[in-house]
């Protein structure tokens, strides 16, 4: 039988992966290339977690778009070792959609000059210098931007984006999330590079980036079946219901499935990248009172992507739109054929129409044909699409797609920290796992040192994985301990 397809997993076995996202394939393929024993557990019917590529008729799609960029070069060439030719290399072009206009994203000061008109412009450069010279305390999203930006551009440009994102106004926000998503970024920087005298290199400022010609998924079922080669399978299907400890080890897992009930023994220990909160509320016993509660503290924003069908190949050119405009619901719109043609049929294109929620809102539980006509009307609306040229359309909703920094996250988080911390053999990394907002390549390499902790007793801080410093630092890390090993 094929491990990788196989659907009943022995009563036992080394190390228990759970999920089958980025995260969960890479600690799987680094057990099966370190020779151990271990199998992945996913829950869905489909690996690849949020970047998973979905399927409808002859198209595929993202959740949302999923580029493949990092500084961190043993990645990289996991990357194109299990992809090759099928790794595109793309243009990058995406912008904002604000107040009946169209801006560069990233901001460009020719371009904001040239949509705002010089007053507004004018006023946005004071406020800008204002709130560079005047000292103020940075705690809050809002307070991040400002500082970078000035009142007036975070007011225009980002104050309507964050709260369609996130539901939760921008001075609720931890300014730790702009920290990772935006780093060293600012409006000064973007200035000097326009007129070319910035030699420093700005992390938001990526011109290509490199894609699977069919989807994210595509990637991860290949990560999928190379672990599956190395004798670590995929179970789908396999929900996990408990984790069973005893004297600070995990010893075995219990999973519900389609057939039924199965607990499987684990000899050497758990890497989990399953939500943070829901891997402690699923400990047997229950950890203490107070840590279930830092559990219940943790808050995820969902994600609902309808997708459009078009009989038109390039109703715009961009890979994706931001939509800052009040006006709409919807936040951002990806267009999947400027990904990758691979994605679509030819002369017809896929647009993702993206609306952040939380579940029980209205878009949430909103029937698929009523949400196919509400992003249609609305994308018409600002002149992105004819809407006659709409022939189908898709609605996906996506739980826990983003977890949600407010003012009571970080004390949760540092909380349930120390108390994973007692466990031997219990390991979490990924997006959700460490409730981080991580890319793609941070989820991998979060699995990857959390893999070695498990099975070599290495003790790396898979936490501390959002400094730029620390980014350069590990990535030097893991290009040394593992370049030969994981990519031969």
């Amino acid at each position: 039988m094929d491990r990788q397809t196989s659907t009943t997993p022995p009563r036992s076995i080394g190390t228990a992966v759970l999920g089958a996202g980025p995260a969960g394939l890479t600690a799987g393929h680094v057990l099966g290339l370190r020779g151990r024993d271990g199998a992945i557990f996913e829950a869905d019917d489909v690996v690849g977690g949020l970047a998973r590529t979905v399927r409808f008729k002859d198209y595929r799609f993202d959740l949302g778009g999923h580029r493949f960029f990092t500084k961190l070069r043993p990645v990289e060439r996991l990357w194109e070792e299990m992809l090759g030719d099928e790794f595109l290399l793309r243009p990058r072009l995406s912008r904002i959609y604000y107040n009946g206009g169209f801006f560069a994203y990233p901001l460009e000061v020719r371009d904001v000059i040239k949509r705002l008109g010089l007053v507004e412009s004018f006023l946005c450069a004071t406020s800008y210098a204002w709130n560079r010279v005047r000292p103020r305390k940075v705690e809050t999203f809002e307070d991040w931007v400002v500082v970078r930006f000035g009142r007036r551009l975070y007011n225009a440009f980002f104050r309507s984006y964050t709260e369609k994102v996130w539901g939760i106004p921008g001075s609720e926000l931890k300014a730790e999330w702009a920290a990772q998503r935006i780093k060293n970024f600012s409006l000064a920087k973007a200035a000097f590079k326009v007129v070319g005298l910035s030699g420093d290199h700005v992390t938001t400022l990526i011109e290509e980036f490199r894609y699977p010609r069919l989807g994210p998924g595509q990637m991860w079922e290949t990560f999928s079946r190379r672990a599956g080669e190395l004798g670590v399978p995929t179970y789908l299907h396999h929900r996990c219901e408990s984790v069973r400890h005893r004297d600070g080890r995990v010893e075995s897992v219990t999973f519900s499935t389609p057939e039924g009930t199965v607990e499987v023994a684990v000899e050497d220990g758990v890497v989990s990248s399953i939500p943070l909160s829901e891997l402690v509320l699923k400990l047997e016993p229950s950890p203490p009172e107070e840590i279930l509660a830092a559990a219940r503290e943790l808050k995820y924003r969902e994600l609902v992507l309808v997708a459009l069908v078009i009989d038109e190949a390039q109703p715009f050119p961009d890979n994706w739109i931001y939509l800052h405009d009040p006006g709409v619901r919807a936040g951002r719109v990806q267009n999947f054929g400027a990904w990758s043609e691979g994605m679509v049929v030819p002369g017809h294109t896929c647009l993702g129409v993206e609306y952040f929620c939380f579940r029980g809102d209205e878009i949430w539980e909103m029937p698929e044909d009523e949400a196919v006509a509400m992003a249609t009307r609305e994308l018409a609306s600002i002149g992105l699409i004819n809407p006659a040229r709409v022939i189908d359309g898709k609605k996906v909703p996506v739980p826990r797609a983003y977890p949600i920094y407010d003012s009571d996250h970080k004390n949760a988080v540092d909380l349930l920290r120390e108390y994973l911390g007692t466990f031997q053999n219990l390991q979490v990394c990924g997006r959700n796992g460490l409730h981080r907002y991580n890319n793609q390549d941070h989820s991998m390499w979060t699995a990857i040192l959390a893999t070695l902790n498990l099975v070599e007793g290495s003790e790396y801080d898979v936490w501390s994985v959002n400094t730029e410093a620390e980014y350069l630092e590990e990535g030097e890390i893991v290009d040394e301990l593992l370049s030969a090993e994981l990519v031969g």
